[in-house]
Order: C-alpha cells, then structure tokens, then sequence
C-alpha cells in the first residue's frame, strides 16, 4: 500500500494547557502502520494565551493565527482549506479525544463504498441495545446535561435526515478530502459539526461510526459548549438536510 498522507485539523481557543500534550500525543501514533504520514495544521482562533506559540514550538507543525477569535467553526473552514492530505481528520485541542483511535477511524475509511468516519463515544461495544446501553454508555465525569443534551441531537439528525448516528456532536471527525474540501459551508461556530453531517448526508455520502475512547472535562475546566448551541444545532440540522444553503 502507497503511503498516504492525513491532515490533521486542530482549532484551538486558548488551549495552552492542552495543545503541547495533545501534539506530543499525536507524534506517538503509529500511523506508518496504516501506511499514512501526518500533516499537522493548528488554528489558533484569536487565543488571548500562548497557544500559538507552543504549537509552534513543535517541528512540522503548521500555525495559523486568526486575527480575532470567530468561533471554532471558522477555525475549522481555515484549517481544512489548507489541508493538502489524502484524508482530512478534524481534532479538539484538547485531552477529551485520543488520537490514537486514528488507526481505527483510517482503517473504517479505507473499506470501500465509505466516505466518511465519526469516532462515537457513545457506540456500545457489547451489542447493548435501547434505554440500556444509553445508560451504560454515559462516560464518568461528564455531566448529565452534556450527554443528554449530546444523545438528544442523534434524535435530531435522525428527524431531519432520516439517518441515525450515535454522536453527531463527536469533535474526531475523519473525511476523504474531496468530500470535506469542495463543501461550501456557511457556519461559524459548534454548529459546524451539524451542517457538515447535514451536508455529507444530502449528497449521497456514507457515513459509518466507530467506537472511541473519551475523557470528559468539565466547564471549570475549559469546557465552552452550552445551551444556546444545542438550539444552534436544532436549527442547524433543519436548515441544512434538505440542502439548504
């Protein structure tokens, strides 16, 4: 197999605890196993800490530093515009994600007749079904809030695009780029997520979940999404999955 190359899409908004472990992680991925070199692409999105400058503190890492913080949405757009690789993977800059399950998400990518793959925190790994593994499958730490919430928007891609996925709101997102690159997306923050799912979905494409590891953190550790991105995201699947623009 001819090696190929994967851009790795990291937005970052004051990230400086995480972003320096989370490239050193990236670096200890086998990912010559699965015949793929990485091409990493940090976007700072206007930080007011020093995230910009410990990515750049890491060899082959490219930074690009909006001017003024836009949402991660537009961070995202940046990134992918830049992305040269065969395949596209869209990463936090944080912990909550192991980039170690780049393997299994490049091996799901690579079966033929599947165009895009979703790390789900929330695909039971032991068959469960119904109420059961919704509850078995809550991770600890993370707030009851935050999963239902996330959990309740698989009921909100299911209604509007008449597919069910597990975890539509996964920040570990894997795209063969002539997918992702030529998508004129709109969105400028969270919601993002809803109108690349909303979009590959009307355009025929495949998309096929994958069980990932999570690790959780909190509000008071950094975590940004709320609320009034949750109705974001309603809106976002509705506008979206008709083919809207």
């Amino acid at each position: 197999m001819s090696e190929q190359v994967l851009s790795v899409v990291i937005p970052a908004y004051n990230e400086s605890r995480f972003i320096g472990a989370l490239l050193e992680k990236i670096g200890q991925v086998d990912v010559a196993s699965v015949a793929v070199r990485l091409e990493l692409i940090v976007v700072d999105d206007g930080s007011a800490d020093n995230t910009a400058e410990i990515a750049r503190g890491f060899p082959g890492v490219r930074v690009e530093v909006l001017e003024r913080n836009s949402g991660k949405g537009e961070a995202v757009k940046r990134g992918v515009s830049l992305a040269s690789g065969d395949f596209v993977i869209i990463q936090d800059a944080d912990l909550e994600y192991d980039p170690a399950d780049y393997l299994p998400m490049l091996t799901a990518l690579r079966v033929p007749g599947v165009d895009v793959v979703y790390g789900s925190r929330y695909l039971d790994r032991k068959g469960r079904r119904g109420p059961l593994a919704w509850l078995a499958n809550h991770h600890p730490g993370q707030s009851w809030t935050a999963y239902l919430g996330g959990r309740s928007l698989s009921l909100a891609g299911r209604m509007f695009t008449g597919v069910w996925l597990t975890d539509t709101v996964t920040a570990l997102k894997l795209f063969r780029r002539d997918i992702i690159k030529p998508m004129l997306l709109t969105t400028t923050g969270f919601e993002l997520d809803h109108e690349i799912t909303s979009k590959v979905l009307a355009g025929g494409h495949r998309i096929v979940e994958v069980p990932i590891h999570y690790y959780p953190r909190s509000r008071a550790e950094g975590k940004k999404i709320g609320l009034k991105d949750w109705l974001r995201a309603w809106h976002t699947f509705r506008r979206f999955s008709a083919g809207g623009n």
